[in-house]
């Protein structure tokens, strides 16, 4: 899959003995941009003083870069350090934190999982896009060890979560805010950038907890994020998928932000799904509009994710509530191991592609 100039992904950086600054991903090299393109805003040790300068100064420097890594490589060549010898930090400070529940298959799943007896979906699925608000602390960097939550599991009973869960997401980083009182505008006008989420759940907690106001501790203690943010002009857009019934007016459609990406679930190495998110009911830029169009403000560096992708078949599927039925069907590993849930030592790898764009991964295990 592609490093190259149609990607350029930037994150967060440090060499040995040197302080953390921002960089773009070329090949397996990173380009320091303080010193490539003189800049002081990339001396930052996260993205959000040049997220927050908006649109146009994020397709002009992206176009600036492509163009000196494309013209003169001895002018860059200094400037750009390998992989291996270097950090890779959290990517951006985050504000807030969103998760969503976009994937018509993951919902339908659960439905069935939870109330066999009755419709799968809710009746206000189809009408807007479920979401909650998470935990801004919790969100770590690929790489960060996954401890093993504890809370409630019943009516008086407290201990670790025995159902310890996956959730493979795309995420959406926000670089300009918007007034507190006011909607969203376009979503390209606030929306920086991808990263791949894992949103890490505890799904007998959550079970006990969750009714009647929603997750909280089944959900809360971590979630991981990819350490490359992948630039809004480097994903194939395509048609969202169709709607019944029609939307609301301000979640209606204005332009094509469904997105070709397929997400690529390994665990302890092994492929165990693959995730496609071009199929998600509610696309990216509905969410920001549900998001904001009660006048909740918008922060440079808010974090919303699209909940699990899942398609139609039984290896889409991107949580193992859904992989194993919770937990009545284990999936059986090369190695003759069966997972219904993870186990201690487990890592789970979350990759995605988008066309020839590598979106790279995301990474934990747990403790």
């Amino acid at each position: 899959m592609s490093w190259g100039l149609d990607n350029l992904p930037y994150g967060v950086f440090s060499p040995q003995g040197e302080r953390p600054r921002v960089g773009v991903r070329y090949g397996d090299k990173v380009l320091d941009l303080a010193a490539a393109l003189h800049d002081e805003v990339f001396a930052a040790p996260t993205l959000n003083p040049f997220m927050a300068r908006g649109h146009t100064a994020w397709r002009d420097t992206r176009a600036l870069i492509q163009n000196k890594l494309a013209s003169d490589l001895t002018v860059t060549e200094p400037h750009l350090i390998p992989l291996d010898r270097v950090r890779l930090h959290m990517p951006f400070e985050v504000a807030d934190y969103v998760d969503f529940y976009c994937s018509l298959e993951h919902a339908s799943n659960l439905g069935r999982i939870f109330r066999p007896d009755a419709e799968p979906l809710l009746p206000n699925w189809r009408h807007l896009p479920v979401g909650y608000h998470g935990r801004a602390g919790t969100v770590v960097p690929s790489g960060t060890p996954v401890s093993r939550p504890h809370g409630q599991l019943g009516a008086g009973v407290f201990g670790p979560t025995a159902k310890l869960d996956i959730e493979a997401e795309l995420g959406f980083v926000v670089g300009v805010p918007s007034e507190q009182g006011s909607a969203a505008g376009a979503f390209e006008e606030h929306v920086f950038g991808v990263t791949l989420v894992n949103d890490w759940s505890a799904r007998d907690i959550q079970g006990w907890e969750y009714v009647p106001l929603g997750p909280f501790l089944g959900k809360s203690f971590a979630t991981s994020i990819s350490p490359w943010i992948t630039p809004l002009e480097a994903l194939p857009r395509v048609p969202g998928r169709a709607q019944d019934p029609a939307p609301l007016d301000y979640l209606r459609r204005r332009d094509d932000w469904g997105l070709d990406v397929t997400l690529e679930v390994s665990i302890n190495g092994e492929v165990v799904s693959r995730p496609p998110y071009r199929g998600m009911y509610w696309t990216p830029d509905q969410m920001l509009a549900h998001l904001t169009v009660n006048g909740a403000s918008l922060r440079t560096g808010d974090l919303f994710a699209s909940g699990t992708v899942s398609g139609e078949q039984r290896e889409e599927r991107g949580s193992l509530i859904e992989l194993t039925w919770n937990g009545t069907d284990p999936i059986k590993l090369a190695n003759g191991d069966t997972r219904t849930f993870l186990e201690n030592g487990d890592t789970v790898t979350i990759r995605a592609t988008a066309g020839e764009v590598s979106l790279g991964e995301v990474s934990g295990t747990i403790g």
